[in-house]
This record gives structure tokens, C-alpha cells and sequence, in this order.
């Protein structure tokens, strides 16, 4: 929301872990409260990064008060947000994707940001880091391999419904520019047989988006990396399962919560090392010399129940591959 200060019912409730006891091994120093803005172009779930700097001595209050801002999938307040967030002033700003990190960068040039998680290309070229072993200036963070990833993501789905001829990929609208990823999709379809539909989000919700899908027979569907996708998933993973379209997602905990398969980096690793990058800074390292890192660890998660459900039979050379078999 654009009122200065005003946070989700649900975001109050995550930041209120915060009141838990730190460990005083790692408390940060007293006497100061470090205010942290964070960023986002939609309401992104921060449960695993609070109980990271949790972890590192941060307690609500009494060390850290947090700033949060979303965009509510309006990129076009994202400029002002992040403006916002200067003016009040924080100490350090999370942005959470490319939008956000670019509208945070445009704002200031001093507080330090941390990127959670810039996804896809260009980061060098748009200037926000100069490289990514030495990225100078005020920006640095995580850098998760979004289309990269995607791409793999999109070849075990083939892999996984193998007679598919009508695939398909949901677009997440709102400013997106998702061509290049269209690109290497229909690439890859049609090197296995099949034809690529890319899907647009309906006005109607996901129901009518599945269901559009369905009439067109539509046979696997890839939901790919964006904050949209992660905070609806519950919505994605109901409307394939009721239209019986096998769906790939990105966080294995769109997996665990019915869909049929995900693969990606292990969020709560990721959350950690930004909040990191939060601790080294407070403690008086600068952005500009902390190197921009890339996920380490991943995971293959597939849901066998859905699978049977969905009547899919998934190859045993995917499941000797994947880092969990939900039965």
C-alpha cells in the first residue's frame, strides 16, 4: 500500500516472530535500531528471512523494524514505493525481483540495496552491478538463474509427459516482458513435436485461464518464475488439478502443495543468504565489494499423488533424479 508505514495483516504477523528471543551470542550492537525496507512488486511470503536474521540477533524492536512496501502487482507504484521507503529513511532496502531491485537502485544511490532475487538477464547491462564479483556502487544480492532455470524446468515437464503435441506457458502480465523466455519455450517444443501456447492470466482468474487452456487441449503447462506465480500458487495448483493439466513450477513448496512437480533453488537457503548480506552490511561491510552469488542448492520435488490423480505415469529415470517423491 502507498500509506507510509502500512503493512499487511500477514506481514504484521510474520514480522511479530521477531519478538522471540535472540541469541545473545549474536546480538547486533545496542543502541541502534536498523530500520530494512523491503520491496516488492507483490505480497511475497518473508517467514524464511526473518527467521534468518532472527537467527543472526535481530529482534523486532529492539534491533530491526521493518519497512515493507508492495506494489500489489501495480509495477507503476513501485518508483514511488521505493521513494517512499528513502524518505523514511531505512538503512538498508531488500527488493525483491528486477522491477522492484531497478526502482530501488533509481531512488538512491547510497542506502544500501540487497536484490532477493534478481531472476533473469540484463543485470549487468542495466547498470544496477558492474560485475558480479565486484559489483560497486550501493547494489548487491542474489542472483537466482530465473530463465536458466526455467528452461530446465520446462524440459522435464517434457520429459515427464512425453506424448504431449499442445504445451503451454502461463504469461504473468502486469509489465512483464517475458519474450526471450517464449522464445527458448517454443524452441524447445517444437524440437520434441509440439506446439507452444502461451497463456495469459484471465481477468477471471486461473479457473477460466485452466479452463481456456483445457479447450485447447493443452497438455502440460509451465508456470515459470515470477513473485505473481509464488504468491498464487495455491489458486494455480487448484485450477490445473480441477482442468487434470500437469504443471512444473519453480519452488518445491508449490510441489509439496499439490502440484505435480517443481524444480528450482531451495528458498529458505536463498532467504539466508540474504539475510546475510543484511548482517554483513549492518556490521560495516559495503555493497559494492560483496560479491552478487547464485543458488547452490536445488531441488527436484515431484508429487506422485497428483501424478495418479492426474492418471501420469512419470518416468522412472525422473524419479531417480528427484530430491523427493511425495507418495
Amino acid at each position: 500500500m502507498v500509506v507510509t508505514r502500512m503493512i499487511t495483516a500477514g506481514l504484521i504477523v510474520v514480522a511479530s516472530l521477531l519478538l522471540l528471543a535472540a541469541p545473545a551470542a549474536k546480538a547486533q550492537p545496542a543502541g541502534k535500531v536498523w530500520r530494512i525496507g523491503y520491496l516488492t512488486p507483490s505480497e511475497i511470503p518473508m517467514e524464511t528471512m526473518i527467521a534468518a536474521l532472527r537467527e543472526l540477533g535481530y529482534v523486532e524492536g529492539r534491533t530491526a523494524k521493518f519497512e515493507i512496501r508492495s506494489a500489489q502487482n501495480d509495477f507503476d507504484r513501485l518508483p514511488e514505493l521505493a521513494a517512499d521507503l528513502v524518505r523514511t529513511p531505512v538503512d538498508i532496502i531488500v527488493a525483491v525481483s528486477p522491477p522492484a531491485i531497478v526502482a530501488a537502485r533509481r531512488a538512491t544511490a547510497t542506502i544500501p540495496i540487497v536484490m532477493a532475487f534478481w531472476g533473469g538477464e540484463g543485470l549487468i547491462e542495466s547498470g544496477v552491478v558492474a560485475s558480479f564479483s565486484r559489483p560497486g556502487g550501493n547494489v548487491t544480492g542474489v542472483y537466482m538463474l530465473a530463465d536458466e532455470l526455467d528452461v530446465k524446468r520446462f524440459e522435464l515437464l517434457l520429459e515427464s509427459v512425453p506424448k504431449a503435441r499442445m504445451v503451454a506457458m502461463l504469461n504473468p502480465g502486469g509489465g512483464w516482458n517475458i519474450s526471450h523466455l517464449t522464445d527458448d519455450m517454443r524452441r524447445i517444443a517444437e524440437s520434441r513435436g509440439a506446439r507452444l501456447l502461451v497463456s495469459d492470466v484471465s481477468s477471471d482468474g486461473y479457473g477460466a485461464t485452466f479452463a481456456a487452456m483445457s479447450k485447447a487441449k493443452v497438455e502440460a503447462v509451465l508456470v515459470p518464475s515470477f513473485p505473481r506465480f509464488y504468491r498464487e500458487h495455491a489458486s494455480i495448483v487448484e485450477a490445473a488439478a480441477k482442468q487434470r493439466i500437469p504443471a512444473m513450477y519453480e519452488w518445491g513448496d508449490m510441489a509439496r502443495a499439490g502440484g505435480l512437480m517443481a524444480y528450482g533453488p531451495v528458498i529458505a537457503e536463498l532467504d539466508r543468504r540474504v539475510a546475510t548480506y543484511v548482517d554483513k552490511i549492518v556490521k560495516g561491510a559495503k555493497p559494492g565489494d560483496l560479491p552478487v552469488e547464485q543458488p547452490t542448492k536445488f531441488e527436484l520435488v515431484i508429487n506422485l499423488k497428483t501424478a495418479k490423480a492426474l492418471g501420469l505415469t512419470i518416468p522412472q529415470s525422473l524419479l531417480l533424479r528427484a530430491d523427493e517423491v511425495i507418495q
